[in-house]
């Protein structure tokens, strides 16, 4: 195959370009492996988005996949041949370590692959590396004892968010081509809208999970990738049923590869979703993404949800505290000593939420919620809203009292991120894209949602705001990050 020259330029080919590329017999997985894996010995050092690295092996199924392309052995390529996927360390892969981010599970290992794990690897895929999250995925930023602390690429004071912050800042920093991702309150759309990513909250069931919390009507495995046709395609690899997840939809949703414009639509504005304080430049590249969502000839209407933060907080810890809360709380009462101080701290609040709240108090507020947002969607073919209220959170920082950045009171850091409605709301689809930047240097995301099990049309206005307001990380739109800020941080 033709032979490139690797780098930062080549770590940063979509998925959907080196797949091109492959096919072309222009670039061979090798070189692209060997690039990305470059990247990564020259950025590791100040993101450390990786919990493992498998390299060796990747180079390895990279020759295969680069066999396949040549045509050799009668194989033909498969949908991700010779694509660097790198994995949330909480999709287990049999034989692996299986620790969550906990010193609690040190020394765990998985017995078999999560549903995600084996859709990659019968595509093709190639995980070269396990990426980080927050103790027991639980936090919106991306640190732990036992991996350290995972820094945004973009500015490494600030966190890439979390729980899926090793993802997003995997993709940021040109470390992978795609990556796995899930979200119980927002895991997926905060560190893809802190790191300008393309992150896919599925509608529940379409992607299998892993029991028991594949159970958990609020959560979701999903992709992230730097564009919305790699999301597209990844995401038609992950989706379909799995007798492992009894809830896994079937038949299998095909997300199209090619949407109409954003020409008639009716699209609905909400910046606050009633119960928010969003930051002006947030607020600023929102309504700059509907303005161009008008130019392109859609409609849009500004609303306003009737939601409260009471209202919220009552669904939101009755379901946790029940469900996610519960199970955190058992490692909790024996092995309090070894958890991070925020997972020790989630678990007394959930404890106390138990003794406030019950599981049908919470399901009569968030059913009247799924309502209400359903009566205000129902003249419109999407919303949009803000992904995050805030432009950033600190690295490091627990968030255990008021969220302070750069000496500034940003309020209750329960409040930094606009997702978990759309938990509560889980059978609607969500998709963040970039928005725009902040004057904190990272990126900024918005929400696309659409009716329940609507997937495509998310995806439709996606690919529209891809082309209106292009954030493609090409050499002028890159983090500067490298070993020189790798020495100096």
């Amino acid at each position: 195959m033709s032979k490139q020259n690797p780098g930062s330029d080549l770590a940063y080919l979509s998925a959907t370009d080196a797949r091109r590329l492959f096919a072309a017999r222009e670039l061979s997985p090798v070189e692209l492996m060997r690039a990305v894996i470059d990247r990564a010995e020259q950025t590791e050092p100040v993101v450390n988005a990786f919990a493992e690295r498998l390299f060796d092996e990747a180079l390895e199924q990279a020759r295969h996949a680069e066999d396949r392309f040549l045509g050799k052995g009668g194989l033909t390529p498969r949908p991700l041949e010779g694509i660097p996927v790198a994995t949330k360390e909480k999709h287990a892969i049999a034989g692996r370590s299986l620790t969550e981010g906990s010193l609690v599970r040190a020394g765990t290992v998985a017995t078999e692959n999560a549903p995600v794990i084996d859709r990659v690897l019968e595509a093709g895929g190639i995980i070269h590396a396990r990426t980080t999250t927050p103790e027991f995925s639980i936090a919106t930023f991306t640190h732990s004892r036992l991996w350290g602390v995972t820094r945004n690429p973009w500015n490494p004071h600030l966190t890439p968010g979390g729980s899926s912050g090793g993802a997003g800042a995997s993709l940021a920093a040109g470390t992978t081509l795609l990556a796995t991702a899930s979200d119980i309150g927002g895991s997926t759309r905060i560190p893809a809208a802190f790191t300008g990513t393309v992150g896919f909250k599925a509608p529940y069931g379409r992607i299998p999970g892993t029991a028991p919390l594949s159970a958990d009507h609020y959560r979701g495995d999903g992709p992230m990738a730097r564009t919305v046709d790699d999301c597209v395609t990844f995401a038609n690899v992950l989706v379909g049923p799995d007798p492992r997840d009894h809830v896994s939809l079937r038949p299998k949703l095909v997300l199209p590869a090619e949407y109409d414009t954003v020409e008639g639509m009716r699209i609905a504005l909400c910046l606050r979703l009633g119960a928010y304080d969003v930051h002006p430049e947030i607020e600023d590249n929102t309504r700059a993404v509907a303005r161009a969502l008008v130019d392109a000839g859609a409609v849009v209407e500004e609303i306003e949800l009737p939601w409260t933060k009471d209202d919220l907080l009552v669904s939101l810890a009755a379901h946790f505290s029940t469900i996610f809360g519960a199970l955190v709380s058992e490692t909790e009462a024996k092995h309090r000593d070894r958890m991070s101080v925020y997972a020790v701290a989630f678990a007394d609040t959930m404890a106390e939420a138990r003794e406030r709240v019950s599981y049908l108090d919470g399901l009569r507020v968030e059913t009247r919620l799924q309502r209400e947002l359903a009566e205000a969607m129902a003249p419109f073919d999407a919303l949009i809203c803000p992904t995050t209220a805030v432009p950033g959170l600190p690295a490091g920082d627990d968030l255990l009292g008021r969220l302070v950045v750069n000496g500034e009171d940003h309020g209750e850091p329960l409040w930094a991120a606009m997702t978990a409605p759309f938990n509560i709301n889980n059978r609607c689809p969500v998709l963040n894209v970039p928005s725009g930047h902040s004057s904190w240097g990272l990126p900024t995301g918005v929400q696309i949602v659409g009716h329940t099990y609507d997937d495509p049309t998310v995806f439709r206005v996606g690919k529209a705001l891809e082309r209106l307001r292009p954030w493609a990380y090409s050499p002028d739109r890159l983090p500067r990050l490298g070993p020189s800020s790798a020495s100096s941080s």
